[in-house]
């Protein structure tokens, strides 16, 4: 048994979104902070070998959108891209040399040296509010959720690990909604009839914001999605980056279910919810991605403007970093060619608590 460990009955009063106060509810944060320090080696060489993996590709001389990620690709005989499990098996790559640490990719550096420990991959990251836009049905089972959504081609990897064996976390459903490039919601186009010239809040913890809009869509399904991790215990997702609405950084939603049940129609049925949390990216990359189109017509661009991390409303940001301020919630981010227009794609991992139990609903 690892010394780290706790009593798992004093981690039931760490709800959504709710701060540590009692004296058990901050040693219970500590603990898991502890535990997260703990975890810290094993996490930052399971995302560099992630990273190396996805190197290998573009190297061997895949194309660099097939490279990042191997999206969904339907069943029937059509030949699929390299799995994880190939990509970490060393047969694969025996004729590619890595002697580089930092070859050079289209002009510009992407992978890091390998050996170097990220600070956003930390583990644990903080449970915070799931937000009104979540669907408790209807989420697809995919990894490539941007349908026919425009913005700049962004690709997400996603790793678990457990923090009570500090190992990679296979077979867990991740389950990501976000914004899209104008700041809405999909199932959610317009405010309440009622609150269409409705300013936003004035001081308090909801400064900056303005009710939540309505789901008046129950068909639309895009920028949501569900995918399992897979033996490495990564989840990869094909998507664009998230725009910006009032009163909250940019961010991305995430829940990590490690029960669940796959309906007819591809779609999930959460069983038990082990995290809900929230991540987000550096406010330099923001402000240049707000230059782009077709974030430009962000209908808030020229009247209230985003809102920086820090500014972040409910104090999500924040809280994302845990009680005393040591989790990095913001993506790894890396240019997938010369130029920022050519894509993007992000390395975050989080630690969750397997064993943990949280609520699958939104909290006010």
């Amino acid at each position: 048994m690892l010394a780290f460990l706790f009593p798992l009955a004093a981690l039931a009063i760490v709800s959504a979104h709710q701060e540590p106060k009692t004296d058990a509810e901050i040693e219970t944060q500590r603990a898991l902070q502890r535990a997260a320090y703990y975890c810290a080696p094993a996490v930052g060489e399971f995302t560099a070998a992630r990273k190396r993996a996805w190197q290998q590709q573009v190297l061997s001389g895949l194309p660099l959108n097939q490279a990042a990620f191997a999206p969904s690709i339907p069943s029937g005989g059509i030949p699929a891209l390299p799995t994880d499990d190939e990509l970490f098996d060393s047969e694969t790559y025996e004729a590619t040399s890595t002697s580089k640490s930092n070859q050079e990719i289209l002009a510009c550096n992407v992978v890091e040296d390998e050996t170097e420990i990220q600070n956003n991959t930390c583990v644990l990251t903080p449970i915070v509010t799931e937000g009104p836009y979540y669907h408790n049905s209807g989420h697809p089972i995919r990894q490539n959720i941007a349908e026919y959504q425009i913005g700049l081609l962004t690709y997400l990897d996603i790793g678990v690990i457990d923090i009570n064996t500090c190992k990679p976390l296979p077979n867990v459903l991740v389950d990501i909604w976000q914004a899209n490039a104008t700041g809405h919601y999909a199932g959610h186009p317009d405010p309440a009839p009622h609150l269409v010239n409705e300013k936003p809040q004035v001081g308090g913890k909801r400064a900056g914001l303005l009710s939540a809009f309505p789901r008046t869509n129950y068909h639309e399904q895009w920028l949501r999605g569900a995918w399992e991790t897979d033996s490495h215990g990564v989840a990869r997702f094909t998507t664009i980056f998230p725009g910006y609405y009032t009163g909250r950084a940019t961010h991305v939603h995430a829940k990590v279910f490690t029960s669940w049940s796959e309906n007819k129609n591809g779609t999930f049925t959460g069983g038990k919810l082990a995290h809900v949390g929230q991540f987000f990216f550096e406010d330099d990359l923001n402000m240049q991605i707000d230059k782009m189109f077709p974030y430009v017509e962000n209908p808030i661009r020229d009247i209230r403007g985003r809102t920086r991390n820090w500014r972040d409303s409910l104090n999500i940001f924040e809280d994302s970093h845990g009680p005393e301020g040591e989790y990095d919630p913001i993506f790894k981010m890396h240019l997938l060619g010369g130029v920022i227009n050519q894509g993007l794609v992000g390395f975050i991992t989080m630690g969750v608590n397997a064993s943990h139990e949280a609520d699958n609903w939104w909290k006010p």
